[in-house]
């Protein structure tokens, strides 16, 4: 078998070529193995460096700091075929958050901080989560109680984060605090961001036991007069939630995409098995309570493709995409589940047992229609913001 193509010659690859270049090398990754390792809570590291080697975990980064220097509409693409192969999240979640939170480093990053973070990211050498979200906060990120104070020419940081993913396997994170106090007419501004060393012993973290993905665990963090470098800070200080704002589109357009794929794997296994299982003399799928689910389920998945790929088409050309870019991850994720749901129906029974796999894309789809943001805040930013109606939180 050829080797499959690399990330240093993707821009010789079209998207179709892409594609395929990343279905083999996900396809010597089975369901058994995420099955395994979404049992034993075990991260996929051998799935994660058989990317590395062909620098795949870079598609995103520019090529002047090693990385392909690829859109989103690549990685979109890349996270897509890895979900449909069945990897579902466990496959997707080390590669999504280097994707989209150190677009942040690329964009505001200075040149030093640049230099010493991209390019071992881009190997996958050094591990980079996204520390954002907190216990009494929420989705409301204006509320972020995490501080950071000068000392000299020092950073100190107090404070929690909650649903880190990968933390555990990380060097890094990219953190929001907030450096001023706040100011209720403008919540958003004093906040900043930084690059955090979390492996230091001012940083305490513990696993979130949680439905699914468990290949790759979530974690709560505890920081106790962490210190950083003025180096550290990504930018301006006090601009961190405008920087934050740069990662929201692609986050949601990467997430749309690993949805459809969920989508698109459980799919697949419900019409073999209703293909091939007999009841009452013929296969179920002869029947239309079984076929038009099914039905339903794969034309729902194409018509919320065309939105998610619209989205990153529009965003790569830097166009105005806020709207394409919530509503792809709206309707991916409910045509994902939606999927997932029918598929366990299918298989009526044995859609509960783990040797069949949907049960795993049905926990793995349901994550979708909450992060990173819930079906409901993205219906209120079509409503304030498309429809021009009154702002309702």
């Amino acid at each position: 078998m050829a080797e499959p193509a690399s990330v240093t010659t993707q821009d010789r690859l079209g998207l179709d070529e892409l594609r395929a270049a990343v279905r083999q090398i996900a396809a010597g990754f089975p369901d058994t193995y995420w099955s395994e390792h979404d049992q034993a809570g075990e991260f996929p590291w051998e799935f994660y460096d058989a990317f590395a080697r062909g620098g795949w975990l870079g598609i995103a980064i520019p090529e002047k700091y090693g990385g392909g220097g690829q859109g989103i509409e690549a990685a979109a693409a890349m996270l897509y075929e890895i979900a449909a192969s069945g990897a579902g999240m466990n496959g997707c979640s080390p590669f999504h958050l280097t994707m989209f939170g150190l677009n942040i480093v690329v964009k505001h990053a200075d040149e030093d901080l640049r230099s010493q973070l991209l390019p071992a990211a881009a190997t996958g050498s050094l591990h980079v989560c996204f520390a954002v979200t907190e216990p009494d906060a929420g989705t409301d990120t204006s509320r972020v109680s995490t501080r950071a104070r000068r000392d000299g020419s020092d950073w100190v940081i107090n404070g929690r984060k909650v649903w880190i993913t990968k933390a555990g396997q990380s060097q890094k994170a990219v953190l929001l605090a907030r450096t001023s106090p706040l100011d209720e007419a403008r919540p958003t501004k004093g906040l900043s961001l930084f690059i955090a060393d979390i492996t230091d012993p001012a940083v305490q973290m513990q696993a979130i036991p949680k439905m699914g993905r468990n290949a790759v665990s979530s974690y709560e963090l505890f920081i106790d007069d962490l210190r950083l470098p003025g180096s550290a800070l990504i930018g301006e200080e006090g601009r961190g939630f405008t920087y934050l704002l740069d990662g929201i589109n692609p986050e949601r357009i990467l997430l749309a995409h690993e949805a459809l794929g969920i989508g698109r794997a459980a799919l697949r296994r419900a019409v073999s098995y209703a293909s091939n299982r007999v009841v009452f003399g013929r296969p179920i799928g002869q029947n239309q309570g079984v076929a038009f689910p099914l039905a339903e389920a794969a034309i729902r998945l194409d018509a919320a493709e065309l939105m998610a790929r619209e989205a990153a088409r529009r965003y790569d050309r830097g166009l105005p995409c806020a709207k394409e870019a919530n509503s792809a991850k709206w309707l991916c994720a409910d045509a994902g589940f939606q999927a997932a749901d029918a598929a366990v129906q299918t298989h009526g029974g044995y859609g509960y047992a783990r040797e069949y796999h949907v049960e795993r894309y049905f926990r793995e789809s349901r994550l979708m229609r909450i992060a990173p943001v819930s079906q409901e805040m993205v219906l209120n930013y079509i409503s304030q913001h498309v429809l021009g109606l009154p702002k309702s939180y």
